[in-house]
């Protein structure tokens, strides 16, 4: 039966929570009642999942052992553990490609062992010092892929077919979040790669709030959403307010709740869902209380956004979705 929006599975991104404990040391190894008082947090905003966001713990890198102490710490606080979004382990990264690469088949195997539907992954790289400097990282320009370098597009084809494959032995699905100058930074060049990589459990993540909040022209956001949801099974959501004057180039974003900003979910999620989408989705903002606004985003998402009866016309999707079994795709 498709979700409805009292049963959507709604996840908080923990990107408001630092990796690092005042005295320096990394949560990564803080007891597991640490971890708990987070996850309680997060309960208490309203949820009831967490998308274990790799800046705040890394699940790759934790001892089976401390997996099981990172499930009962959200099963303790009454979350659930749907999502691993893995983020900048680029597995196309200039001499770093190989370690990538194995940490995100670590994820994989640590996503299985929490009992997860999705792990979402990226092709871009860590921010740099110039970034760093900024209020807002994204208005400074980062990494980028080389356009029209074949080897590194068939690299990054074949080395994200890999961990679809690993994926798929484990009953994951693989989502590919979209971001600005890589080869999942615009509509098309994201299409392709998921067609390129051709298996039904790796589709895309289509983080547009990673393309609008640009401070240059960027594609019409009603454009990216009818290109990428048919090959959709995952989704982070975010919004920004936007100002462009175009004859002088000058282009400003800035956060904003979801209901505020330039995207309209409720028309996003209108043709989502009417070619098949039945994703998870995570809610993030950047800045202020980021928690509180993303858990007003949930409530918007259920409130105005989400459809409320089931027996809906749902379309069908190009990739699977997480409650289905797709061809090759072992049953969980």
């Amino acid at each position: 039966m498709p979700y409805t929006a009292e049963n959507w599975p709604i996840a908080a991104a923990l990107l408001q929570f630092p990796g690092t404990r005042p005295d320096g040391t990394a949560v990564q190894d803080a007891p597991a009642s640490e971890w708990q008082q987070v996850f309680e947090e997060v309960a208490d905003a309203g949820f009831t999942n967490a998308d274990l966001t790799d800046s705040w713990v890394r699940p790759g890198d934790l001892s089976s052992a401390r997996l099981d102490e990172l499930k009962a710490a959200a099963t303790a606080a009454g979350l659930g553990l749907p999502s691993i979004s893995a983020i900048r382990r680029s597995v196309i990264e200039e001499g770093n490609w190989e370690e990538n690469l194995a940490y995100t088949h670590r994820t994989l195997e640590a996503a299985a062992q929490l009992g997860c539907e999705v792990v979402s992954i990226g092709l871009h790289q860590a921010i740099t010092p110039e970034q760093r400097k900024q209020l807002w990282f994204w208005t400074v320009e980062g990494h980028k892929d080389p356009v029209g370098d074949k080897e590194s597009w068939n690299n990054a084809v074949t080395r994200i077919r890999e961990v679809g494959k690993h994926a798929a032995e484990l009953g994951l699905l693989v989502s590919l979040e979209m971001y600005e100058d890589t080869y999942l930074g615009t509509g098309d060049s994201s299409v392709q790669l998921v067609q390129d990589i051709d298996l039904p459990n790796v589709g895309l993540n289509p983080d547009l709030g990673n393309l609008i909040r640009l401070h240059r022209p960027i594609e019409d956001w009603r454009e990216l959403v009818h290109k990428t949801l048919p090959y959709s099974n995952y989704w982070h959501v975010k919004n920004y307010i936007r100002d462009e004057d175009q004859a002088r180039d000058q282009y400003v974003a800035m956060p904003a709740p979801m209901e505020s900003g330039l995207i309209s979910y409720r028309e996003a999620f209108q043709f989502a869902i009417s070619v098949g989408f039945q994703g998870v989705i995570c809610t993030e903002h950047y800045g202020g209380d980021g928690l509180s606004v993303t858990a007003a985003n949930q409530d918007y998402l259920r409130r105005q956004v989400l459809p409320k009866r089931d027996g809906y016309t749902l379309g069908t999707s190009l990739v699977a979705q997480g409650r289905q079994t797709p061809a090759a795709v072992p049953a969980r």
